[in-house]
């Protein structure tokens, strides 16, 4: 008998040792409602600013983490990351150390990072390609497999980086956009029917995503993934993603529908909150409408069908970007209306954008006052936008700073 028990005690520490699974922190990072903002971090060189300043004012403004976007960094080659989409060959050692620091600084700041490229080998931001979108990665293998080589790369250089809590593998992909078919102007149907004939091929976002997951996990087993959806990340091109088969996956939607009101220069005062807005996301019409918040909800909807639909549970779900132009008419009670939706849902959630350095209409700190020709006119003598600009508490940017306070540190 004593024989037994001395099996028993020398046996049961280890028995309970291997059942025991190990607990993924970055996983758990998401298992609570995140508030965070897209971002270039301050690394930008007409910035004006600094990373590390930039991830303190992050920080004292309650973001629990920031999609950090790099497609404007400085490089000595043409493309951040990849020396260049045409032909990626490995990733330039000084570009990989200038991220890192980056991520330092966001670390110092305790901010957590989720990582986008904006580009991949054949697929070059249509920003930095002369306004011309680039298909090469949807249409050719090869760019297909120097996107996987890359991303093989990067997992593992930022694996065990503590800022680092996920990787978005691209943003807002567009395979079919090459055909005529946009989020806006399509037929569900016919999306489904497109991308029935096209699976299993290069087109295929779905069969992209189980590849460059599985290419991930073969180097990182445990930092998250973000994918996202169908035709520019839309609310709509979610519901015809495939969810992957693993447990460290989010799938994310971008919200600025309708995109003729949220955009300024395509608005032109002819849309406003809630009494005029577009019968249809059409440049080409003036019709308008008057919306209820019930309208902006109906919008998303389908995203938490699709959850429910696949069984993927609230903190899978995030809202990768959001926003309106500061300058349109009644975008106060619109981003409230559209956050009030997302918080009920308690996805998590990330406006576009935080100081940005390129993109004055989205940085909500300067209210919903035009910035004037005296500004336009000192930029063009070199003045950098934080030189020019006074920040301030105001109603547009407490739409989101009264849910910041709100964290979940």
């Amino acid at each position: 008998m004593k024989i037994v028990i001395l099996i028993i005690m020398l046996m049961t520490p280890t028995t309970f040792l291997l059942a025991e699974e190990p607990v993924n922190s970055k996983l758990a990072f998401w298992n609570v409602q995140r508030k965070g903002a897209n971002g270039d971090g301050g690394a930008n060189k007409d910035s004006g600013t600094t990373p590390d300043a930039w991830f303190k004012a992050a920080a004292e403004a309650n973001l629990e983490y920031i999609r950090l976007i790099p497609q404007h960094w400085s490089s000595a080659d043409r493309d951040f990351l990849l020396e260049t989409a045409d032909n990626f060959q490995g990733i330039p050692e000084e570009d990989l150390d200038y991220l890192l620091s980056i991520l330092n600084a966001a670390q110092r700041h305790r901010v957590k990072v989720l990582f986008t490229m904006f580009s991949l080998p054949g697929a070059r931001n249509r920003q930095d390609n002369d306004y011309k979108f680039d298909y090469r990665l949807w249409n050719e293998e090869k760019f297909q497999q120097q996107a996987l080589a890359f991303w093989s790369e990067l997992a593992n250089a930022l694996q065990n980086h503590p800022a680092v809590v996920g990787y978005n593998p691209i943003n807002e992909p567009h395979p079919s956009r090459q055909f005529g078919l946009l989020d806006n102007k399509i037929q569900p149907q016919a999306f489904a029917q497109w991308v029935q004939e096209n699976k299993g091929t290069t087109l295929d976002l779905n069969r992209f995503n189980r590849r460059v997951v599985d290419t991930i996990r073969k180097v990182d087993p445990t930092t998250p993934i973000i994918l996202d959806g169908w035709m520019h990340s839309s609310v709509e091109g979610l519901t015809f993603l495939d969810p992957v088969d693993d447990p460290a996956v989010l799938y994310a939607f971008h919200s600025y529908s309708p995109w003729v009101y949220a955009t300024y220069r395509i608005n032109k005062g002819r849309f406003s909150y809630p009494d005029a807005m577009p019968v249809r996301d059409d440049i080409n019409s003036d019709e308008t409408e008057r919306w209820t918040r019930a309208t902006i909800h109906q919008g998303i909807q389908p995203v938490a069908e699709w959850a429910r639909r696949h069984r993927i549970p609230a903190n899978r779900i995030i809202a990768e970007e959001l926003g309106a132009d500061r300058r349109v008419g009644g975008v106060i009670a619109f981003l409230s209306d559209t956050l009030e939706y997302i918080d009920s849902q308690n996805w998590h959630w990330a406006f576009y954008s935080f100081r940005s350095t390129d993109w004055d209409g989205l940085d909500y700190e300067l209210g919903m006052e035009k910035l004037g020709w005296k500004y336009w006119q000192k930029r063009e003598q070199g003045k950098t936008h934080e030189e020019l600009i006074q920040r301030r508490d105001n109603p547009l940017w407490n739409v989101f700073k009264s849910r910041l306070n709100n964290k979940n540190r």
